[in-house]
C-alpha cells in the first residue's frame, strides 16, 4: 500500500465505528478496522471521511470579472448584458487566469469533480473553450473537470454560437447546456440541443426556468423529449426558480413528472437568491426552490455553486459546504435526515448527476477522499465544517490545519 487514512467515519455509514482506509497506485484496496501495512498514514482522528465532492454547475470561464463589468442600475441586475459587453475582451491567459483562481478555491473546499458550464458565441468565440480545456489538463493532478457548453446570448437568432456548439462538442465536449430564457424561441433552443445531444451522445444540463413567477415554465417540454429521447438518467437541469413559486400540491406534482422523466435538477442558492425578486423593493421573494421536497418526490438532486465574482453573483468563495448550508437556511431546512440528504447532494448525487460510475469510498475506486473537521454530514452542512485534508487518486492536495485556540494558563 501507498497510503492509509485510519480512524476515518465514513460519510456514508457516520454512526459505525471508526475504519482505515487502504489505498494503492490511486485507487483504493481495503476499507475495514486497524489495517496493518507498511505505508504512509494521515490520521483522520474520527473525522468525518467522504469522497471528494463534486460541483455539477460552475462558470470557471466568467468567474472573477465583477470588477470590469459596468454597476447595477438600481435593483435591475441587467447580469447578462453587462457580461456580454466585456466577453470580446476575453483572452485564453485571461480566461484561464481567472479560472485558476476560481479553481484553486474549490480544490481547497474539497471538490474533486467538476462540470464547468462555458459559454460559446460569437463574442468570445472558442478562446474559453481552449482556456478550459489547458485548465482541465494542467490541474487532473487535483480534479476531473468536464465542460458543458451552451448558449448563453440565444441560439435560434444566433447562428454562429450554433456552429461553435458542434465545432466545441467535435473537440470533446462532455455535455451540452442550453439557456431558452434569453432565447425568442424557447422550444427551438430546446429541441436543438437535444438533437445535438443525440447526435454527438453527449449528456443534456440546461438553465431553465429562472423567473419570479411560474407561467411559461419549459420543463414539460425537456421531459417529453427526455423520454422521447430516451434519455432519463442524462438530462438535467438548473436553477427552476419558477417552481418555487407553486402551491405545494402543484410543486408535488411537477415534481413527480420530473421524476419520472429521469430529469435531475441542480439548485443554486448563491445566484437565485441574488438574481431574483428584483420586481420587488420589499418581502422580496427568494426564488429557491426546496430541494429536498424534490428528492423526496423522486427526483436527483444536487447543489452547486453556479457564478463566482460577476454580474450573477458578485460574491463566493466555491465553498460546496456553504452551498449546502445556505440552501438549508433559505428552505428552513433543520431536520438531520433532511441536513443529510443535502450533504448528499455534493456527494453521491451529484455523482449520479454526471454518470460517474467509478465514485466513491469502494474497493476499486479512486482514492478521491475529502475529511472533514465533522463527525457527521448533517454537522459538515450545519456548521460549514471546513476539509483538513484532500487527497485525489491518493495523493494529497490540500492540508488546512484545524483551529486551535490558545486559553491562558
Amino acid at each position: 500500500m501507498d497510503l492509509i487514512v485510519r480512524n476515518a467515519h465514513l460519510s456514508s455509514a457516520p454512526d459505525a465505528p471508526p475504519v482505515d482506509i487502504g489505498v494503492a497506485s490511486g485507487r483504493i484496496v481495503a476499507i475495514e478496522p486497524h489495517l496493518t501495512a507498511t505505508a504512509e498514514v494521515f490520521d483522520a482522528e474520527g473525522c468525518l471521511v467522504c469522497p471528494g465532492f463534486v460541483e455539477t454547475h460552475i462558470h470557471l470561464d466568467k468567474s472573477c470579472i465583477i470588477d470590469r463589468c459596468a454597476p447595477e442600475d438600481g435593483r435591475n441586475a441587467n447580469a447578462m448584458p453587462r457580461v456580454a459587453a466585456v466577453k470580446p475582451s476575453f483572452t485564453v491567459e485571461d480566461v484561464y487566469a481567472r479560472a485558476a483562481r476560481t479553481l484553486d478555491k474549490c480544490i481547497k473546499h474539497g471538490t474533486t469533480r467538476m462540470r464547468t458550464h462555458l459559454e460559446l458565441d460569437a463574442g468570445v468565440e472558442m478562446r474559453s473553450f481552449e482556456a478550459i480545456e489547458a485548465l482541465r489538463r494542467d490541474y487532473s493532478w487535483a480534479i476531473d473537470i468536464e465542460i458543458c457548453v451552451f448558449p448563453q446570448e440565444g441560439l435560434t437568432d444566433n447562428p454562429r454560437s450554433d456552429q461553435l456548439l458542434v465545432e466545441a462538442l467535435k473537440r470533446g465536449a462532455k455535455a451540452v447546456g442550453a439557456a431558452p430564457n434569453y432565447d425568442p424561441d424557447h422550444a427551438g433552443q430546446i429541441n436543438r440541443i437535444f438533437a445535438l445531444a443525440r447526435e454527438f451522445d453527449v449528456d443534456v444540463d440546461m438553465h431553465l426556468d429562472s423567473g419570479n413567477s411560474p407561467e411559461q415554465m419549459d420543463i414539460q417540454l425537456v421531459c417529453e423529449l427526455t423520454e422521447q429521447c430516451k434519455l432519463g438518467g442524462r438530462v438535467a437541469v438548473g436553477h427552476g426558480c419558477k417552481y418555487s413559486t407553486l402551491p405545494p400540491d402543484d410543486l408535488a406534482a411537477l415534481a413527480q413528472r420530473i421524476a419520472r422523466a429521469g430529469v435531475a435538477v441542480t439548485v443554486l442558492p448563491a445566484t437565485d437568491l441574488f438574481m431574483m425578486g428584483r420586481d420587488q423593493d420589499h418581502s422580496v421573494r427568494r426564488g429557491v426552490v426546496d430541494v429536498n421536497l424534490l428528492t423526496e418526490h423522486g427526483i436527483n438532486c444536487s447543489i452547486s455553486t453556479n457564478n463566482v465574482l460577476n454580474p450573477f453573483t458578485p460574491l463566493g468563495d466555491c465553498s460546496l459546504l456553504r452551498m449546502a448550508n445556505l440552501q438549508a437556511n433559505v428552505c428552513q431546512i433543520g431536520h438531520p435526515r433532511r441536513l443529510r440528504d443535502c450533504f448528499a447532494m455534493l456527494t453521491e448525487r451529484s455523482a449520479r448527476l454526471m454518470n460517474l460510475a467509478d465514485y466513491g469510498i469502494r474497493i476499486g475506486n479512486p482514492a478521491d477522499i475529502v475529511v472533514v473537521d465533522a463527525v457527521t454530514p448533517e454537522q459538515a452542512v450545519a456548521e460549514i465544517c471546513p476539509p483538513v485534508a484532500v487527497f485525489k487518486r491518493g495523493r494529497r492536495t490540500v492540508t488546512r490545519r484545524r483551529v486551535e485556540l490558545h486559553r491562558p494558563l
